[in-house]
């Protein structure tokens, strides 16, 4: 027992040493950035987690995909005695509800939250401590969805959870003290991603309320072009490295790990759909101002008829939104929008941005000149974890809610 412990110690030792310096050698946090070493330690935290995730699978301890969704649910919650929390389901979704223990006569405003995590990753756990900031700050009636999951639950069974939730608390709002012309989706990264398509989903919708507005935080939007001005310039800012997010999201999607390049070149993209998706992913739609740090126009590969067979699942607007069609982003409601300069998503938020406002869409922006991706799920966490930009970020999520 002794050896195997003493054989598992230096394994993780190793591991450590491996995360540290694979961490530095591919991580380059800007200099004019004010938590920088923070930063550096937080993607250094991430890559062991990785390190480790891929050794214990690899062992047979325990797979990947468990060990990294514990380690994202062993983050505590903060105790909170000012709300009223209780587990239910909406139809076969389960959902966890924040509500205000203090009486009010008026009916609130109901927020629907979608985690991030890659479609494989999160819980409700995960984003307790987010869930009720949000419904305490705002004095909203908050409902966590707990999607299933990949890869136990393929692509897109979590896009229909998250619409299956979504109308059945439009429908019943009312037991649950919420105004049903008050409700707001809300979501980060590829939660952001999941809001973006439920709110296009029930854009023509006539046999439930319409949606109030929805709340988009660094979404993923696109899989046509990962070589925008934002996935050259912050491609190697922790924590969503540019391969890193291919990465996860061919893992999303159960595809082969072997086409990275060729996505990277653009290969996956047939040649008679490229002017239509030129028309909505293109560099030249990003103001000039986020080119400054640098941007140099990606050369253009011919297409890849098995690369496009192989990931033709990814156009799919469901993981794709910014690829909807003009008469169904025309449909969504007002919407929130925060991006941040130095994730590799920024240009993907600022060209749904254009479409929507091209549309006559009311859009609320925030940019966050030090933000990150991952940063406003940190605003909440605590015992100096938290970042500046993140808790700048959630706050204006809060007071955009206010105005609903």
């Amino acid at each position: 027992m002794e050896l195997l412990l003493a054989i598992f110690l230096s394994a993780l030792t190793v591991f450590v040493a491996i995360a540290f310096y694979y961490g530095h050698d591919k991580a380059e946090v800007p200099h004019e950035f004010s938590e920088r070493k923070k930063l550096y330690l937080l993607h250094y935290l991430l890559n062991f987690a990785f390190g480790m995730a891929t050794f214990l699978d690899k062992v047979g301890i325990v797979s990947e995909v468990h060990f990294l969704r514990a380690t994202m649910e062993n983050i505590p919650p903060l105790k909170d005695k000012h709300l009223l929390i209780k587990d239910l389901r909406f139809e076969r979704v389960q959902v966890r509800i924040y509500q205000s223990k203090t009486s009010n006569t008026s009916q609130r405003r109901g927020v629907l939250y979608f985690h991030g995590g890659v479609g494989w990753l999160g819980s409700i756990r995960a984003y307790e401590r987010t869930c009720r900031y949000l419904a305490r700050k705002s004095n909203s009636v908050v409902v966590s969805v707990g999607y299933r999951l990949a890869p136990e639950h393929p692509f897109p069974a979590q896009f229909e959870d998250c619409v299956t939730a979504t109308i059945h608390f439009l429908r019943t709002a009312q037991d649950h003290g919420v105004d049903p012309s008050r409700v707001v989706v809300c979501g980060d990264s590829s939660g952001g991603t999941l809001t973006a398509a439920v709110a296009q989903a029930l854009g023509n919708r006539r046999d439930v309320p319409k949606l109030r507005a929805q709340i988009l935080i660094y979404p993923f939007l696109q899989c046509v072009d990962f070589n925008l001005p934002s996935y050259q310039q912050n491609g190697r800012i922790p924590i969503l490295l540019r391969e890193r997010t291919l990465v996860l999201g061919l893992k999303y999607m159960n595809k082969d790990l072997s086409v990275l390049p060729e996505l990277f070149k653009g290969r996956h993209v047939p040649e008679d759909l490229r002017p239509k998706y030129q028309k909505w992913v293109s560099p030249d739609y990003i103001p000039q101002e986020f080119k400054t740090r640098g941007y140099k126009p990606s050369p253009t590969y011919p297409s890849s008829e098995e690369i496009y067979a192989h990931t033709k699942a990814i156009f799919d607007p469901v993981f794709s939104p910014l690829l909807a069609e003009d008469s169904v982003v025309a449909q969504v409601p007002e919407t929130f929008l925060l991006t941040c300069e130095f994730d590799v998503l920024r240009d993907d938020g600022l060209l749904y941005k254009k479409r929507l406002e091209d549309h006559g869409i009311k859009v609320t922006w925030c940019h966050l000149q030090e933000g990150f991706h991952g940063t406003v799920f940190s605003a909440t966490l605590g015992g100096g974890a938290a970042f500046k930009s993140g808790i700048k970020g959630l706050d204006k999520v809060v007071n955009f809610l206010r105005l609903m």
